[in-house]
């Protein structure tokens, strides 16, 4: 249920006709933005909407091209950070602007350091933290190096330095892509901590269960222009994902009950170590089968990135075995995987996913540019290429144009390149990693369409996803990562939220004993005819 709308007051921040370029692409539109004093404000919209250009704009981070800046009914002009902190605007970033090597105090008091006889006063800078800690519930310690915090207790930190700055109008960027639900709850409880003080809240978000959740207003961006602003209440996600991509969604996948067949993915005690030598993978075991979506959740960071690299073939293995298609590979790297049949979509579009200078005819093909049809004799076959690619460009409606740099293309429409050159061919094995990080609901609805598809077709995906929507909306089978390890395992439809996110965070839910645990048999028998499914 949407927070209480407050009552009406005149607008704390009016954002008034802004416009912003960047070379050709018009980021923002003439947009119009009223926020109100004291209310949780979202701003809502697809990749490329202008959400965070506008918050930037407003921050003072780029200069607009036109239109008006308004706050508490003053005509301003913001220049930088420190004059919209002068104002009391401050901005909590999606990649956190925190220095690891130092201590949570020393961040926070990086620039308006405490000073007691000519010398750096750490004892009144740490009490003074720990009272506004106290005051919004903001549990974090002083002398904690930020390294060895939590994502969720950063971003904490990133909060006080914020308040410690006096600011009344705090921006939340995607604040949280990166938490477990308990977090996320945790986080909500601060928002409404900090409301409920009289502070405005404007959080960017593409997440409609966030949207509906946490605010009391949502204003709706789309091509960089202001569609409109409503109360929360009185919307539905359904008219919210229609409003944001400008056509009706379906917002639920229809996910139908299928016998999994034969293992086509296999790993059996794989172990990793990272680029420092540190293990990161200790004897992962795990299968996919035919005809079955295997979803892996955990918090970022927890080994899902080389897990990713070692099936994928761009890290290699120090112990264990992967088998795909009842094989081990014979020659190293991602091309050995290929031939074995594994298509993969990669977490990292612009390091694994793209050659981002290469024009779109080239990144369509990569991966097989050395095969028929699309190469003879070793000399690429122009006709062949731009037909097939021009028909990826269309069914997973791509814009962009056949000769133009992959890089020109927005976030969104390069993974949509990514996804659709990697499930054209059919394969076997899919390892989707974020599948749907970076797009609108529209192309999430198409990219999931797609895979459940290859799952009726019988491939045997593998799901990597940050996303537990997304997860528990596709997996038949749920593993939850943790410091490297298998932590637990079961039936996607025996997780709850709140189950997954104790496990993500290296817990044991009470009722745990219900759900499979770390080291499962690497074959699991199918589930029985008739078996639920959520």
């Amino acid at each position: 249920m949407a927070v209480a709308s407050p009552d009406l007051h005149p607008p704390i921040v009016e954002l008034i006709g802004i416009r912003k370029r960047f070379g050709p692409v018009v980021a923002n539109d003439g947009v119009d933005l009223a926020v109100l004093r004291g209310e949780i404000h979202c701003l809502l919209g697809e990749n490329g909407a202008g959400k965070s250009t506008l918050m930037k704009i407003l921050y003072g981070l780029y200069p607009p091209d036109g239109g008006e800046i308004r706050v508490r009914g003053q005509k301003v002009h913001i220049r930088s950070p420190r004059d919209a902190m002068a104002l009391g605007i401050g901005m909590v970033h999606q990649h956190f602007m925190l220095v690891d090597r130092l201590t949570v105090a020393e961040n926070l008091i990086a620039g308006q350091e405490p000073v007691r006889n000519g010398l750096l006063d750490l004892r009144r800078a740490r009490q003074a933290i720990r009272e506004m800690a106290d005051r919004y519930g903001l549990r974090v310690d002083p002398d904690a190096r930020v390294q060895d915090l939590s994502v969720g207790e950063q971003q904490r930190v990133e909060i006080l330095k914020a308040l410690m700055r006096n600011v009344d109008i705090l921006i939340l960027d995607e604040p949280t892509a990166v938490l477990t639900p308990q977090e996320v709850d945790e986080l909500f409880r601060v928002m409404l901590q900090l409301k409920a003080d009289g502070k405005t809240l404007i959080f960017i978000t593409h997440k409609l269960r966030e949207t509906m959740a946490f605010s009391d207003r949502v204003t709706v961006l789309r091509n960089g222009r202001h569609v409109g602003t409503w109360r929360t209440a009185d919307t539905s996600p359904e008219q919210l994902a229609e409003m944001m991509v400008g056509r009706q969604v379906t917002l639920r996948v229809a996910r139908p009950h299928r016998l999994p067949g034969d293992v086509l993915l296999e790993l059996d005690r794989v172990s990793a170590i990272d680029d420092r030598g540190q293990p990161r993978l200790r004897d992962v075991t795990l299968s996919v089968r035919s005809g079955e979506i295997l979803g892996i959740a955990g918090v970022e960071g927890n080994g899902q990135l080389e897990l990713e690299e070692v099936i994928a073939g761009l890290r290699p293995i120090s112990s264990g075995r992967i088998r795909i298609n009842g094989q081990e590979p014979r020659q190293p790297g991602p091309r050995g995987r290929r031939a074995l049949g594994l298509a993969h979509i990669p977490s990292d579009r612009l390091r694994r996913g793209l050659a981002a200078p290469l024009p779109v005819t080239r990144n369509g093909i990569l991966g097989r540019h050395w095969q028929p049809p699309f190469a003879r004799r070793g000399v690429l076959r122009e006709p062949a290429i731009r037909s097939h690619v021009g028909q990826l460009l269309a069914e997973f409606q791509i814009r962009g144009r056949l000769d133009a740099p992959a890089s020109t293309l927005s976030g969104g429409n390069q993974q949509k390149l990514v996804v659709a050159r990697e499930l054209a061919h059919g394969p076997r094995v899919i390892l989707a990693c974020q599948p749907t990080r970076g797009v609108d609901v529209g192309a999430i609805e198409h990219i999931h369409s797609r895979l459940l598809e290859m799952r009726a077709a019988g491939a045997a995906i593998l799901l990597i996803s940050a996303d537990l929507d997304e997860l528990l909306a596709l997996s038949d089978r749920l593993v939850v990562m943790y410091e490297g390890t298998i932590v637990a395992e079961g039936p996607a439809d025996r997780f709850t939220r709140k189950e997954l996110g104790l496990w993500m965070a290296g817990q044991r839910p009470d009722r745990a004993g219900s759900l499979a645990q770390a080291a499962p048999d690497r074959h699991p028998a199918p589930p029985k005819e008739g078996a639920a499914h959520a």
